[in-house]
């Protein structure tokens, strides 16, 4: 029986004595290609010869792999029988070249391994370490649709050619394939977008868990912003016949933060971009740490090295992005850089609140009370109507009869707005 040829991507050994050989071809192809597949059992001319098996034949291949294929890699070692014959098959892949197997850097050409020189082992780190990986990776699912991404590109008053929109938006690797950031911008993926709520100021009590991912990136990183918003209540501060409203954070600052995490962390990694609320505080936390290129100063400063340029760029066509760089600058004006815990492999965000929220049993200051997004609309369509009615209010807010008439007892209850005479000739006063 015969299995084909060598290529680029698949390497053929006679036996497992050849391990140390196999090995090298392994680092060589995922230089080259960030993949490869090695047979043990198979001649070089794709004869299928059979593989002497033992109890620890696939443990001992495993051990050599971790042992002298760096950086680490977990590969797929199974053992298939072809034309009666054992044949053990080794899969790996990976995206952080340069690979070195035994302490040496190798690169597929044709069906060989190439030993690196130093000139172009440079040029490999200096090429790895510009590329926009997640274009390079293939998706783990190539039945992709992106329904989601067009209409948010048609939203934006951008021309959508159905012909040319995956070549022109970079979906697909050169391969042919979709890629990495073509599964995080498809209908469906299995990318997981939480927001998490803590009752306290650490993790000990986990109050809600919201997912948004499972979806396309733009839509997820709406979702999260639509929901951070609605919870962005008003403090309202009443005394001495003056009336003061605070925000319980900048939401411009968290929305740049949230975008930043999303559009440059290093997705390949496998762990997504999280939020997660404190009672004091939220925290925004991204992979990846920053480029190798980019100092601390130069971040701070808003310089900008996208992780992920091509993913910036659609962002930036939506209208999400711009390349003035002043988002890192905003989030230091309001919050200082202690705002940003810059690790190796991670950055964390912090937005304190502005104030302390309210406790869940209503407890608080007497002449502090907090408002949300839809109370804060209705006293606003109060204070330039106070004749409007419960009709009216349905009409301009959008918002249905019962909820409204909730709203209101909701404001009157916390003493900000006040009903003064008849239903049909009274009026709704905003107490200052």
């Amino acid at each position: 029986m015969n299995i084909g040829v060598e290529t680029e991507k698949i390497e053929f050994k006679k036996t497992t004595g050849e391990l140390k050989e196999g090995i090298t071809s392994l680092a060589s192809m995922l230089n080259k290609n960030g993949y490869g597949v090695l047979y043990f059992g198979v001649k070089d001319n794709g004869d299928v010869v059979g593989q002497q098996m033992g109890d620890r034949t696939l443990r001992e291949i495993s051990q050599a792999i971790a042992s002298f294929l760096k950086p680490q890699v977990i590969p797929t070692i199974e053992h298939e029988l072809l034309d009666d014959k054992n044949v053990i098959k080794i899969e790996v892949r990976g995206s952080e070249k340069p690979y070195s197997a035994y302490g040496r850097y190798y690169m597929r050409s044709a069906d060989e391994d190439r030993e690196l020189s130093p000139t172009a082992l440079k040029e490999l780190m200096d090429r790895q370490t510009s590329s926009d990986i997640i274009t390079i990776i293939p998706a783990p699912i190539q039945t992709l649709t992106f329904n989601k991404l067009k209409i948010a590109y048609v939203t934006a008053g951008l021309t959508v050619d159905q012909t040319t929109f995956e070549d022109n938006t970079g979906l697909k690797n050169s391969d042919g394939k979709y890629n990495m950031m073509a599964f995080l911008l498809a209908d469906e993926n299995d990318i997981s977008i939480k927001v998490v709520t803590f009752a306290g100021k650490d993790k000990t009590d986990l109050i809600k868990r919201n997912e948004y991912g499972g979806t396309c990136l733009v839509t997820a990183i709406d979702k999260v912003l639509d929901y951070m918003e609605s919870i962005n209540e008003t403090m309202v501060t009443m005394g001495n016949h003056r009336r003061t409203e605070e925000k319980l954070f900048d939401m411009a600052s968290f929305k740049e933060a949230w975008q930043n995490a999303c559009i440059h962390t290093k997705w390949d990694k496998g762990n997504p971009p999280a939020v997660y609320i404190f009672s004091d505080r939220i925290e925004i936390i991204s992979t990846g740490g920053l480029p190798v290129d980019l100092n601390k100063e130069e971040f701070y400063k808003g310089i900008s090295k996208p992780v992920n340029a091509k993913l910036q760029k659609i962002f930036g066509q939506l209208g999400y992005v711009e390349q003035t760089g002043h988002g890192i600058p905003l989030i230091i004006s309001n919050y200082g850089k202690q705002a940003f815990d810059i690790m190796e492999n991670f950055v964390n965000v912090t937005i304190p609140f502005n104030y302390e929220k309210k406790n869940s049993d209503g407890t608080g200051t007497d002449n502090n009370v907090s408002i949300n997004e839809a109370e804060q609309r209705v006293i606003d369509f109060i204070s330039q109507n106070s004749s409007i009615t419960i009709k009216e209010l349905v009409a301009v807010s959008g918002y249905s009869d019962g909820y409204i008439r909730k709203i209101l007892a909701s404001l009157k209850e916390k003493k900000v707005i006040e009903r003064q005479g008849g239903n049909k000739t009274g009026k709704w006063v905003v107490i200052c």
